[in-house]
């Protein structure tokens, strides 16, 4: 356990930043499971309109310092290139 105060303070505040990581992180996971399934539905209409709302998710992750901007912008490249192939095959 800490002794000092700034070192108190600071337990405190990764606790409460762990959780809301947790918490931006699980959304973010819900909305990519929604679009993965929309594409393997073949719901494409469904699946573009999932992926806006994924890549908007996933900016607003990375601005709050969630996720690095770079991880960011893999995940929406990955997702992104998933549903134009789910796109070109149908």
């Amino acid at each position: 356990m800490p002794n000092l105060p700034d070192a108190k303070k600071r337990v405190k505040q990764n606790e409460r930043n762990r959780i809301r990581n947790r918490a931006r992180k699980n959304a973010l996971k819900t909305e990519t499971r929604k679009l993965t399934d929309a594409v393997t539905a073949g719901k494409l209409d469904e699946a573009k309109s999932a992926l806006v709302s994924v890549t908007k998710t996933i900016d607003q992750v990375c601005a709050k310092g969630t996720l690095h901007k770079n991880t960011a912008a893999r995940k929406k490249s990955r997702l992104a290139k998933l549903v134009h192939e789910a796109t070109k095959q149908a």
